[in-house]
């Protein structure tokens, strides 16, 4: 049984027993696996651990020598050339540890479920869980002497999650009163980071609610005088708004009296936090106040955006998927859960990529609108795309800012507004799978699928509520024409909700009238029509593609292989292709398997009132006697075949 730990010197035990983890480089090479808590390094980190700038000629086989040694040092029973913990490939290694066996893991799992209790209003409990998270702690992240690089950024991010971990208990425990348990701990991370005055100021407030009101003025004379020496400037005003408190209060603190003053005034308003001379900007939509479905699929985005932030790239994510499925929705639920690690501000843009004036926004107006809500005067605003996206880059290096991109046309769309800093956090949707996303910055890329028709059926109910009575197999009638499609079960709950009491029967009644045609989709706003949601992907193809689209509808079954979509269309395999691709880049058909393309009913059907409209009778007859022919082929080439396997 193995047992790390990195939040302090790096320690391994096997069987309760400390392991000796050899020469510095080794142990170095283990501490950057661990802070990387089971995700991959590649060998440039590795070499920049151990070298700097200046890696020696065989620096590649030295790190793989080294990490064949960290292999066999866990696993000395492992056989030659087996993987076990230590996983490599394509220039990168991994350490595979599971969820207990790590103090980072446990440290971060004891956090999210705190922040998850005092979201919930329980913020004693959350503060609890704090406290056990922060127990954990035993210094500087791989703090020992013998680890070669303490400034490498895997380690110092991990103690920037720790110090905002350390501020936020601090700020519970002067709200609940519960000061002690968290001080030492606090204290001792605040120190690492002189210059980060958010959490100064929560440590002044800790050590006057702690009766140390003289360690609080001098820690503030020690953190002004550090700052005017090493950045030339004086405390921002939320430390010395928290020193002006501390140099009011008189007298010691008497623990038997309750609270701090800071925790009996906690429901005034706070003074709004500052952002480069501005009002700190928080323009997330607002949640939805019904949201089903989803959960362990949002929950796992946010593990890894906040697993992310051990890393020394920017966290980006890039959800994608078909119209109507849920992605704006699903992206502003996560921006939500995870606003509280961007204490600086959180942006969101509509980028229009996909709207009814098909006139998608240009990132030169995109960044002067950021630049404004970054308290940037017009005047100072360069004319050059390039120039602006220096100067946001600038003012948001150092800062935790949240950047929600909605509804982007294509890659090229958002490189553009995507900041430098790892500190930030990038959320981008859109209809197309944004590939160059992942290849030139790293990003993870999540397509969404339909509900499962469990989720689907939750959804449904927790719209309607109590506005349509019961009615089981009327609910799975219902959630199947929809296809599972999130829009579609918005637009039916809400047909729901405008007439209380109607039957969830007549409702499935309503849809079984209208099978094939979108009629039972309409809606009063063009945003959540679904014949208006589906036409702004089509609006965007060219003609062939749009020709194919229609066509498609011909087909029986929502999946298709390539060669029958040639034989449909009466076009070569691989013109095919390229279609094919165009309609996938734009939601309008997904990939179902190597060669294979499947669409979903609701926009099948769209399809098919487009073909009835845009393409004559002949030419409709025409593309179903060459798929019938196609069949036909493939029966006998299927039945040739099999003859001859039985001769």
């Amino acid at each position: 049984m193995l047992r790390f730990e990195v939040l302090g010197p790096v320690r391994v035990r096997r069987d309760g027993l400390e392991v000796d983890l050899g020469p510095a480089q080794q142990r170095s090479v283990l501490a950057l696996l661990l802070a990387r808590a089971g995700a991959p390094v590649t060998i440039a980190e590795f070499a920049d651990l151990l070298w700097g700038a200046d890696p020696p000629p065989r620096a590649v086989n030295v790190v793989h020598r080294h990490v064949g040694a960290v292999r066999r040092l866990l696993e000395p029973a492992l056989p030659p050339r087996s993987t076990g913990r230590v996983v490599g490939g394509a220039g990168e290694y991994r350490l595979t540890v599971a969820a207990d066996e790590l103090d980072l893991n446990r440290f971060r799992r004891l956090v999210t479920r705190g922040r998850e209790l005092a979201a919930q209003g329980r913020l004693a409990d959350g503060l609890a869980l704090a406290v056990d998270a922060l127990g954990l702690w035993r210094g500087p992240c791989a703090g020992g002497p013998e680890v070669l690089r303490r400034d490498h950024p895997s380690f110092t991010a991990v103690d920037r999650e720790c110090a905002e971990v350390a501020r936020e208990a601090a700020e519970a425990a002067l709200y609940t009163g519960t000061v002690h348990p968290v001080l030492p701990t606090v204290l001792a991370i605040a120190d690492l980071f002189p210059l980060d005055e958010a959490l100064q100021a929560q440590t002044l407030l800790l050590l006057e609610a702690g009766g140390r009101r003289a360690e609080a003025v001098a820690r503030y004379e020690r953190v002004r005088a550090r700052l005017a020496d090493e950045l030339g400037t004086d405390p921002d005003a939320e430390l010395r708004q928290a020193y002006d408190e501390v140099a009011r209060q008189g007298g010691p603190v008497d623990p038997a009296a309750g609270p701090p003053a800071r925790a009996r005034v906690a429901e005034e308003p706070a003074a709004p936090l500052r952002l480069a001379g501005s009002l700190r900007p928080a323009q997330l939509p607002p949640d939805l106040p019904v949201f089903a479905g989803r959960d362990e699929q949002i929950r796992h985005m946010a593990r890894m955006l906040r697993s992310h932030r051990t890393r020394t790239a920017m966290p980006l994510l890039a959800i994608d998927g078909l119209p109507g499925i849920g992605k704006t929705a699903c992206a502003v639920r996560l921006a939500h859960l995870l606003a509280d690690s961007c204490p600086d501000g959180q942006l969101y843009v509509d980028l229009q990529g996909f709207h009814p004036s098909d006139r998608a926004l240009d990132p030169l107006d995109v960044l002067g609108c950021l630049l404004d809500l970054l308290g940037v005067p017009d005047r100072a605003v360069p004319a050059a795309l390039d120039a602006r996206l220096r100067l946001a880059r600038s003012h948001l290096a150092g800062r935790r800012v949240m950047i929600v991109l909605d509804n982007a046309r294509d890659v090229d769309q958002v490189r553009h507004l995507l900041p430098g800093s790892a500190d930030c956090l990038v959320l981008v949707t859109s209809r197309r799978r944004l590939d160059g996303l992942a290849t030139a910055y790293g990003a993870h890329l999540v397509t969404l699928d339909v509900l499962p028709a469990d989720e689907a059926r939750r959804l449904l109910l927790a719209r309607i509520g109590a506005a349509a009575p019961a009615d089981d197999e009327a609910l799975d009638e219902i959630v199947e024409r929809c296809g599972r499609l999130p829009l579609a079960l918005s637009l039916v709950s809400g047909r729901a909700l405008e007439h209380p009491g109607r039957r969830l029967a007549d409702l499935a009644r309503e849809l079984r009238a209208a099978q094939g045609t979108l009629n039972g989709f309409a809606s009063h706003t063009i945003q959540t029509d679904l014949r208006a949601v589906f036409s702004w992907s089509y609006r965007l193809l060219g003609e062939p593609a749009a020709r194919l689209f229609r066509l498609l509808s011909l087909r029986p079954d929502r999946e298709i292989g390539l060669p029958a979509v040639a034989s449909l269309a009466g076009l070569p395999v691989r013109r095919c292709r390229e279609l094919v691709g165009e309609l996938v880049h734009t939601g309008l058909l997904t990939r179902a398997g190597p060669g294979r393309y499947r669409s979903h009913d609701l926009i099948h059907a769209y399809a098919g009132e487009l073909c009835q409209e845009h393409d004559a009778e002949p030419v409709r007859r025409a593309a179903r006697r060459r798929l019938h022919r196609h069949h036909c082929r493939h029966l006998g080439d299927t039945v040739e075949a099999s003859a001859t396997r039985g001769r």
